[in-house]
């Protein structure tokens, strides 16, 4: 009963709406106040000690980097790389944005950064060479997606903090799934231009290619230090992302030159908007997940579940469902951070792992952030292209099909994750 009071109130707030982490709040409160005997003094505690986690500093310091990265000329010079290596097949521009917004995304951690810093450079590029503008749209908004499934990730460090999973181990979980998707999002834009005929570029030598590599070394070289660094140890994701976030300045600034120390306190300001914004998120959502572990919902919905004889398949099947549809509604940060907490629990009891479970959530993430009416990625996406939601989402569904079918291979063999983070003895 006071499930369906707490889930009733906060969808009644959000169909106002109000604002995710604000209808939290306010439920939390609400229910608080008229319902329990809880003293509010353990209310403001809460909201102390439920961001008092050395992971979540990693956030402000992974936008902070995928900002000075937007800005500094990184993405140009990675998009100039991606097509010297693929921009002679089918489709080859797309197939440059497929493996730009990969590559990107193992810098960024964040897929609207990813969309907007590869975007912005290669639709219109692609417009001019040829490419129907539905085309280009559809490649960049589905492949921007893999900004939070390739590592580093703001996702995965949320699952992280709402559930006490390693962050490490997570990040190493989404290699192989983020460039197996990356090659099945890539197979479909081969498949559609070599259907339609789209233009190629012509092939480029092995010089050439070495040229727009050595241009690009700077920003790929921050994949080795984010993923070697956690690796071998030498230091911890949230040290991680600190370390992007300086290396991200010395290049945008001092190597590549494309940003002047005048850019530098905007660059910073937009970060911290940002952080704040999932900061507060984050403090009304662990509020939100206290007052279910206090009325012992997570525990209730896990017994329930195993009582009516429900399997890890049909758990699965049923999370999916539930994932894709909040992701109608909700962005990423706030289902991850209420549904983490109630989900993860009867995840555990049915022997799922702790970190195919928080992979399984981040791509249905991905999906959600790519159909209407929420998906970050299409307004991102439609502010770039002057295209309308409508017309966007006509361009996505071949890949956001493919991206369906990933899911369901992603759910149902726990190896595709679990086999990197096991054999480097993470787990």
């Amino acid at each position: 009963m006071n499930a369906a009071i707490i889930f009733g109130l906060l969808l009644a707030l959000m169909l106002t709406g109000m604002p995710i982490s604000i209808s939290l709040g306010l439920t939390v409160l609400t229910f608080l106040f008229t319902m329990t005997q809880v003293p509010i003094e353990s209310v403001a505690l809460k909201l102390f000690t439920g961001i008092e986690k050395f992971e979540i500093m990693a956030i402000p310091f992974f936008i902070l980097a995928g900002n000075f990265l937007t800005h500094g000329g990184v993405a140009r010079r990675m998009i100039n790389f991606a097509s010297a290596m693929v921009g002679h097949f089918y489709g080859g521009l797309g197939l440059a944005g497929v493996l730009a917004c990969a590559l990107f995304a193992a810098v960024s951690g964040s897929s609207p950064a990813t969309v907007v810093a590869i975007g912005s450079i290669l639709l219109p590029a692609m417009v001019r060479a040829g490419f129907p503008n539905r085309f280009g749209a559809g490649v960049i908004t589905t492949s921007g997606a893999l900004g939070i499934l390739i590592p580093p990730s703001i996702v995965m460090v949320m699952y992280s903090v709402a559930t006490n999973t390693s962050v490490g181990a997570l990040f190493m979980a989404g290699v192989i799934p983020g460039l197996l998707l990356a090659f099945t999002l890539g197979m479909v834009t081969w498949y559609r231009a070599k259907k339609f005929d789209y233009p190629r570029m012509p092939k480029a030598s092995w010089g050439e290619r070495w040229v727009a590599f050595r241009k690009s070394v700077w920003g790929l070289m921050l994949i080795v230090i984010v993923m070697g660094g956690i690796y071998t140890g030498m230091f911890t994701p949230t040290e991680a992302a600190a370390m992007s976030a300086v290396y991200a300045f010395i290049v945008a600034v001092f190597v590549y030159k494309d940003m002047g120390l005048k850019q530098i306190p905007k660059v910073l300001l937009d970060s911290a908007n940002m952080s704040a914004m999932l900061l507060y998120i984050i403090t009304n959502a662990v509020l939100f997940s206290f007052l279910m572990t206090n009325e012992n919902i997570p525990q209730l919905l896990a017994e329930w579940l195993l009582d009516k004889g429900l399997g890890p398949i049909a758990f699965l099947l049923a999370v999916n469902v539930l994932l894709l549809v909040a992701g109608n509604f909700m962005e990423p940060s706030s289902i991850v951070l209420i549904m983490a907490p109630i989900l993860f629990p009867v995840a555990v009891k049915l022997g799922i792992d702790p970190v195919h479970f928080g992979i399984l959530i981040v791509v249905n993430m991905e999906v959600g952030m790519c159909h209407p009416p929420v998906g970050l990625n299409l307004y991102v996406a439609s502010g770039i292209t002057k295209m309308g939601i409508t017309e966007l989402t006509i361009a996505v569904w071949p890949w956001l099909l493919s991206m369906l079918c990933f899911l369901a291979l992603v759910t149902y063999w726990p190896s595709l994750s679990l086999w990197l983070p096991r054999t480097l003895g993470m787990l």
